[in-house]
């Protein structure tokens, strides 16, 4: 709804750009977005030193990572009524400064509630940022260069996705988790001062109103298609949540062979987004069938041999592949032309 919002009034902001101003901008936009989701899925490689610090359960320290998606969700659903009043500019800049004070918070929470505070602000710039930010692109850059764009920006996603957790796994060993999340905060400064010297002013547009979802919501297909989404994702989260405790209690790894096996599945991310790449023009609707299907199969499968370092390896190499093509292919289902256009457009 935000995307037919920016392309129903024609904006200035292209215009008054220079090209390196124009891709400064969007580079900004990707490190912001690669910052987002290493501070999303940190904890998940850290659940164990956060629920032993905090005194907590490890399946209450999981309860961090469940409570920013709900509250991203949350946001993305009235972020376009609220940004449709306010210059884009302001508001992402204004979200980077949120997640920088979340980062801090959660680095000195000395408590389980603190902890839980900070991502819930977390998870309101998740939502956020996110939602606005490829009708973002598409103000920053020509409409034949914004599949290029939204290919930079995703990049910043994938690298992330595929290092975060085992960098935090890695370096929490040596300097703990809060100094993990110290670490992102000078990061998330220097992502902030590059979007208040790139970011152009972006005035405000027509806004969507609450009543346009619900109408969408109305619809059958678009319900069903909400719920598959749901059950789609919250599974692969809840196992990829509690993966290193399972790892620890039932395979008994090291932090090193902890931190090679996140690697392993983080890579496997870059081998499942291409292969569904290569495979939804003629099988959308199989993978999009199948791969759920996939996921729960070799998740169970990690239960059967979990006590085997070297059988655990390989299954997680798969899920990791298997999960990373899920996201891909409902980006295809979206809209199959402008996924094609986006694959397309990342192999030159």
């Amino acid at each position: 709804m935000i995307v037919e919002a920016e392309r129903e009034t024609i904006t200035t902001a292209q215009t008054d750009l220079s090209a390196w101003q124009t891709w400064s901008a969007v580079g900004s936009m990707a490190l912001c977005v690669a910052l987002l989701i290493a501070s999303e899925f940190m904890p998940v490689s850290l659940l164990t030193p956060i629920a032993h610090d905090l005194h907590a359960t490890e399946g209450m320290a999981g309860q961090a990572i469940s409570i920013s998606g709900l509250f991203a969700v949350g946001t993305s659903l009235f972020i376009a009524t609220i940004a449709g009043r306010l210059d884009r500019r302001h508001v992402l800049i204004g979200m980077t400064g949120l997640m920088l004070c979340s980062l801090i918070l959660i680095a000195e929470a000395p408590n389980f509630a603190m902890l839980m505070v900070a991502r819930v602000i977390l998870g309101v710039v998740i939502g956020g940022f996110w939602s606005l930010a490829t009708a973002t692109v598409m103000r920053l850059v020509p409409a034949p260069s914004v599949p290029k764009a939204l290919g930079v920006v995703y990049t910043g996603n994938a690298v992330a996705t595929a290092f975060a957790a085992p960098i935090g796994s890695y370096f929490g060993g040596i300097i703990g988790w809060k100094g993990v999340f110290w670490a992102l905060a000078p990061l998330t400064v220097v992502a902030m001062i590059w979007q208040w010297i790139s970011l152009p002013a972006m005035p405000p547009q027509a806004s969507n109103p609450v009543s346009k979802l619900v109408g969408l919501l109305k619809r059958r297909n678009v319900a069903f298609a909400m719920i598959g989404v749901m059950l789609t994702f919250s599974g692969a989260f809840a196992a990829f949540t509690y993966l290193r405790p399972f790892l620890e209690t039932y395979t008994h790894v090291t932090l090193p062979q902890l931190s090679l096996l996140l690697l392993g599945l983080g890579m496997a991310g870059f081998i499942g987004t291409y292969g569904a790449g290569a495979l939804l023009k003629g099988h959308l609707y199989s993978l999009l069938r199948w791969l759920p299907v996939a996921l729960a199969a070799v998740t169970l499968g990690l239960l059967i041999v979990g006590h085997k370092i070297w059988a655990v390896a390989p299954v997680m190499i798969a899920w990791g592949a298997i999960n990373s093509a899920i996201p891909v292919s409902w980006l295809a289902h979206r809209s199959e032309e402008c996924f094609w256009t986006i694959f397309r457009s990342l192999q030159h």
